[in-house]
């Protein structure tokens, strides 16, 4: 009761009329960037982010997490119209959305991504709702030693459970980490990494970085492909929405699966593009269409939308209970809330319950409003992909342009979003990861003054890592996760090859 009483003046705080508009103008926004290849959650919530900065953390974080559902809506209509995937996650969505399209059924498939997305975001909101309170009261529990082993945790798995070479994830680590130590030291007051310039006595802020890695080069890449926009048209009318809402019940199945992958690759720093991909892969297996996927089954929709929403919901659970982000999104975010003056975490919920509140219930009216939003106007953002991309690419650079200067007024800032971008472009050139720099860049430091103050207090002893039950259970965790990879390979060449007993009765292909 005490947690539904909390979420019924969340509603309170959401309802006001201006909290309401800020939450209509960020889904509108959000959708707009989800649409546009080159931008994305991570980025729209970036670059916008320095526009909250005279608002009440509370409209704040209502508007920018808007932002971010628009963007996980938006992403589904280039994927299924044009089979340009606006989002890293809708991916997965073409491989059956455009099909669709071409068939002539494009309504139907955006109806059945759309209200995937929803009820994924749906069970996750949910979820957030009774585990938040929970996880933050068992968190409070928490001294140095055990924040250290849960960014310990956060590191370790995006190493060991990433998509990827883990070797590129720890280089794209540790170039955060040192990104995070340039400036004072929190400390001991002494200078690292300025090489005698006063400028960088303040560091590197984390949001021209992310304004940089993301927008920027995700531009500049866009700009080298010579991007052309060209797709097929849409219009959803109410009996498309009917018809594909009565058949839509035949999947629920694959929906809590979905949304379930989705939930765990949330929690988990996994993120909502693998989960986008193993709920697909998992559908195909198991529907009794599956050798259908890839033609245009509705069902190979319905999959990675549930997942991706359920999965991009999910990653702000450990962002507002523990203070670790579990994407790049939530990292942005969680920055956002220590540029307000808040610190994420257990006490959150305790000091500043209007503002938590505030955000989960924006959640559950954001999803609603946003699909009631992308079901109206599918073909005026659709008509946005006809702008030549030549006009729409510099559009966006001096947008982002202006968000890095109005941080801190200084021109210096926008050259670094510049270098930033230049360093993202050449990492998705050379395929490395941008989410663990970015979590290394705003979690580095105060991963940093964890460990030194655990250090402190056991004089150097690594033995406090295992001083009690709790730490000891994190850091023991951490250390599977980090090394998972090598883990598997092991129960790989111990554990015998299955034997197929009816191979010699199939005929070769």
């Amino acid at each position: 009761m005490e947690e539904f009483n909390s979420l019924m003046h969340g509603f309170a705080v959401i309802l006001t009329p201006m909290n309401f508009g800020l939450m209509l103008i960020g889904i509108i926004l959000g959708v707009l960037i989800g649409v546009l290849p080159g931008l994305g959650g991570a980025n729209g919530v970036a670059i916008l982010l320095p526009l909250t900065f005279t608002m009440s953390p509370t409209s704040a974080i209502v508007m920018l997490s808007c932002i971010y559902w628009g963007a996980l809506f938006g992403g589904a209509i280039t994927s299924i119209l044009f089979n340009i995937p606006g989002e890293p996650w809708s991916v997965a969505t073409t491989f059956d959305g455009y099909p669709m399209a071409q068939k002539g059924h494009a309504g139907r498939a955006l109806t059945a991504a759309f209200t995937s997305s929803f009820v994924g975001a749906f069970i996750a909101v949910v979820m957030i709702t009774f585990l938040a309170p929970l996880v933050a009261k068992f968190a409070l529990k928490f001294g140095a030693p055990e924040f250290f082993a849960v960014y310990l945790l956060t590191f370790c798995s995006f190493v060991g459970m990433g998509k990827g070479s883990p070797f590129k994830i720890l280089l794209a680590m540790a170039l955060g980490f040192a990104l995070a130590a340039v400036g004072l030291d929190t400390v001991t007051g002494q200078l690292r990494l300025t090489f005698g310039q006063t400028e960088l006595m303040r560091g590197f802020d984390f949001l021209i970085a992310v304004i940089g890695l993301f927008g920027i080069g995700e531009i500049l890449l866009s700009m080298e492909e010579g991007l052309e926009f060209q797709g097929k048209t849409a219009k959803i009318n109410p009996k498309v929405v009917w018809e594909t809402w009565k058949e839509l019940p035949k999947y629920w199945v694959t929906s809590l699966r979905s949304a379930m992958v989705g939930i765990w690759m949330g929690i988990t720093p996994g993120g909502a593009t693998p989960a986008s991909f193993m709920s697909y892969g998992l559908a195909k297996k198991m529907s009794r269409t599956g050798k259908n996927f890839g033609n245009g089954e509705i069902e190979g929709v319905v999959a990675p939308e549930t997942a991706a929403h359920a999965a991009g919901t999910a990653a702000l659970l450990p962002m507002l209970a523990l203070g670790i982000p579990g994407s790049p999104t939530a990292a942005v975010l969680l920055g956002g809330l220590l540029i307000w003056g808040l610190q994420p975490g257990p006490l959150l919920f305790v000091e500043q319950k209007e503002f938590v509140w505030g955000l989960i219930a924006s959640m559950y009216l954001g999803n609603i409003v946003g699909l009631l939003v992308v079901l109206t106007t599918v073909p005026l953002f659709a008509s946005i992909l006809r702008i030549p991309f030549s006009i729409i690419a510099p559009v966006i650079i001096v947008i982002c342009a202006i968000g890095a200067y109005t941080v801190h007024n200084a021109m210096l800032d926008i050259w670094f979003m510049l270098g930033f971008g230049v360093i993202g472009y050449v990492f998705k050139k050379l395929d490395y990861p941008l989410a663990p720099l970015v979590l290394a860049l705003v979690l580095g430091d105060k991963a940093e003054d964890s460990f030194r103050q655990a250090m402190l207090v056991s004089q150097g002893d690594l033995g406090i890592m295992y001083e009690n039950g709790l730490v000891g259970t994190i850091t023991t965790l951490a250390l599977l996760m980090l090394f998972w990879p090598l883990i598997s390979k092991l129960i790989g060449l111990v554990r015998p090859p299955k034997v197929d007993e009816f191979a010699a009765d199939r005929p070769v292909d």
